[in-house]
């Protein structure tokens, strides 16, 4: 056998050696979803919510978050009207008490603890109106307590209208206003 038919046949016999052994090597496994994996990590209960509940919600705890930083400048100003102006925000009243229990509807449990926040944020209110910044400082720990304690329990669900509205009418929320 010539030196040519030699190398022909090993180059050959390679190739089609590598090529069954690539079609017999097992499939590689795809990588984690890195949201799947998050979501294993979060045990926190879910707030299942519609898209535009979900951004709304958010909204208002950004503005949560702005009226604690306005009650605090206000405050160390000693401008009382000032603070009992942005706790106000903060406050219950019965259009946010309907808002917290649509909300959580679909969540049994989350609506009396939005409404609780609401009303431990009235604390600010009536501390601010009898000029009492002690008074102020310990509502507001209070209120950022069931901020905090309300974060660490529960964690947004975005879901579609048919889940949602399975979910909102199989829990039936009692929250009193």
């Amino acid at each position: 056998m010539s030196a040519r038919l030699q190398s022909a046949v090993v180059l050959f016999t390679l190739a089609w050696g590598c090529a069954r052994s690539s079609s017999s090597a097992p499939e590689p496994t795809p990588a984690p979803n890195p949201l799947t994996t998050l979501e294993q990590m979060d045990r926190r209960s879910p707030l299942p919510l519609l898209p535009m509940m979900a951004h709304h919600q958010k909204q208002n705890m950004r503005d949560h978050l702005a009226a604690v930083q306005e009650v605090v400048a206000a405050l160390a100003l000693e401008q009382f009207a000032e603070v009992e102006r942005a706790a106000k925000r903060l406050g219950f009243t019965e259009q946010m008490g309907q808002m917290c229990t649509h909300m959580g509807a679909g969540a049994p449990g989350f609506s009396e603890r939005a409404v609780a926040f609401h009303r431990t944020a009235d604390g600010i209110v009536t501390a601010a109106r009898a000029k009492d910044g002690v008074g102020v400082l310990k509502e507001l720990g209070a209120t950022l307590e069931a901020c905090t304690s309300c974060h660490a329990a529960w964690k947004q669900q975005v879901v579609d209208d048919a889940t949602w509205q399975r979910l909102a009418s199989d829990a039936k929320p009692a929250v009193r206003h």
